[in-house]
């Protein structure tokens, strides 16, 4: 499992601090020059022969660079599908605003409906511009243009609001070295840890200021180390003694790590990452769990529900674990805020003897919608970050994890064991992933098999009855319509249906109102 650690810089040396600089400079040139050519069909081979000579950089640097350049290009390739998907699903929503408000079903709050439909259309068109852009890169195995120093910096830059010197910073913030053990973990840049003094810092190669025919000189920083990291950073970069040479001096052997520096706002930050060694384990879709006590959490932006139950299924126990200011503090804070909530979470699993867990298995897509504050807070939502602590924290402390789908696991939650075990909706579909998890099905018991067959299909019926003409022949009236008889089919046709397929149902047509089941418009 690979860990990032983070420390700063503290030295004050201006003109050590300049060098540092200018070798940023070079390298993210070398970098930039590296993609440029990687694009144009060059092979890597041939680019990192050409960088020193191109560029005053080392071999080592030179390898780094356009491995930088590498990840970036393969990355831009593998986003594209799912930026596509994003594109459509926007295009999808905005033509269905505009069918509302064109029909009359949805009115506009600030403004007239005529600037609102024009508005409407100028993003329908945009949107219909960036999806056929993409479709383009897919079919002929290109990506979009990639901007260096960002895409919000760049207009910056061409409204003047920032200066050429800020754009040329921001272009020029990093430097980049690969781990390898046999050259004392990293060869160009060396963290070196001082036992008299206590001290930390990092050895950086400098090839601009190579003299000819001999050794790269090494600028030297000092480095503040987080206290709760200390001993961890310390047990990386020391190295361990594994026995004495013929002359009797002792070999160390070193664990290889990578270090990435970054410019940011004047201050340096030194990314230390390695490869962790864990005792836990992450279990396959088709593993089973071996432990008499399993826990299934279910996240969300403002609270971990935990449910605690047993090998067979039963549940036993739950606790909600609050973090409310997820929703509004700034990244850093939230990110604290995530490692406090995941740390109360496994002290309590530990202290109820629980030896693997059960978490959602979840993709994440941008649901950005023309509505402000829902794009700020979706943009805010931290459950990606909350499952990927979860995940890590569990393998830390040596418990078995397995991810399952997490599809409908609220809704059965909801109608099946809230009332009867007296929980939350999000206790109750942890309880649901714990279930899950063990490989149990969720049937629908027979009241709600019930409900769908005499309330549900009647509510149907009734909507079909009630459309007006004008709206069936609009586009969303259609689809509506052909949803309607697609449910109808399926209560027709329930016993070969899959059970997914009716708690979906369920949950369009009906909502819980002090646990009794209400009908709502599909």
């Amino acid at each position: 499992m690979k860990t990032v650690r983070v420390m700063k810089i503290v030295s004050h040396d201006e003109s050590q601090l300049h060098s540092l600089d200018e070798l940023m400079r070079v390298f993210c040139s070398a970098k930039r020059y590296a993609f440029n050519r990687l694009l144009e069909g060059r092979k890597a081979k041939d680019i990192i022969k050409h960088l020193p000579h191109q560029f005053p950089l080392n071999k080592r640097y030179a390898e780094d660079a356009v491995l930088l350049a590498q990840s970036l290009i393969s990355s831009q390739r593998e986003l594209l599908p799912m930026r596509l998907e994003d594109v459509q699903a926007k295009i999808e929503k905005t033509a269905k605003k505009m069918d509302e408000y064109q029909h009359g079903r949805k009115t506009p709050k600030n403004v007239d409906l005529q600037t609102c439909l024009d508005g409407l259309r100028q993003r329908l068109e945009k949107l219909k511009a960036k999806e056929a852009e993409l479709k383009h890169h897919l079919e002929h195995g290109t990506i979009p243009t990639v901007i260096f120093g960002g895409k919000q910096n760049f207009y910056k830059r061409l409204k003047g609001k920032i200066t050429n010197e800020e754009w040329k910073d921001v272009r020029s913030n990093q430097l980049y070295a690969r781990g390898d053990k046999s050259k004392k973990g990293n060869l160009n840049i060396r963290l070196m840890y001082d036992d008299n003094t206590y001290e930390c810092c990092v050895e950086i190669a400098n090839p601009l200021g190579q003299p000819k025919g001999k050794h790269a000189p090494r600028l030297t920083f000092q480095v503040y180390v987080p206290e709760k990291y200390e001993a961890e950073i310390i047990d990386v970069i020391m190295g361990e003694q594994v026995g004495v040479n013929s002359k009797g001096k002792p070999i160390i052997e070193y664990r290889p790590y990578t270090v990435e520096i970054k410019r940011k706002n004047g201050e340096y930050y030194v990314h230390l990452i390695y490869e962790e060694e864990v005792y836990g384990r992450e279990l396959t879709h088709d593993e089973p769990i071996q432990g008499e006590r399993i826990a299934g959490i279910d996240i969300n932006i403002d609270r971990i529900a935990v449910s605690i139950v047993s090998k067979q299924g039963n549940f036993l126990q739950s606790k909600v674990f609050y973090c409310h200011e997820l929703e509004y503090v700034k990244a850093n804070k939230r990110n604290n805020l995530i490692g406090e909530t995941v740390r109360d979470v496994y002290d309590w699993l530990l202290q109820e003897n629980v030896g693997a867990v059960v978490i959602e298995n979840i993709q994440l897509r941008q649901q950005h919608d023309t509505d402000k504050r829902f794009n700020r807070f979706t943009h805010n939502f931290k459950k990606k970050k909350l499952t990927e602590t979860i995940l890590r924290r569990g393998l830390r402390l040596g418990f078995r994890i397995k991810k399952v789908n997490p599809a409908y696991t609220s809704v059965i939650g909801r109608f099946k064991y809230m009332k009867k075990y007296g929980l939350s909706v999000h206790e109750s579909a942890a309880l649901v992933i714990g279930r899950r998890g063990l490989g149990y099905h969720e049937r629908l018991p027979k009241e709600l098999i019930d409900t769908i067959k005499t309330k549900v299909k009647r509510h149907l019926i009734a909507m079909l009855g009630s459309m007006e003409e004008s709206y069936k022949q609009s586009d969303s009236g259609k689809k509506q319509r052909q949803c309607v008889a697609m449910m109808l089919h399926k209560i027709e046709n329930f016993k070969q249906e899959h059970e997914w397929s009716l708690w979906n149902m369920l949950h369009k047509c009906c909502w819980l109102n002090q646990y009794q089941i209400q009908l709502k418009e599909v």
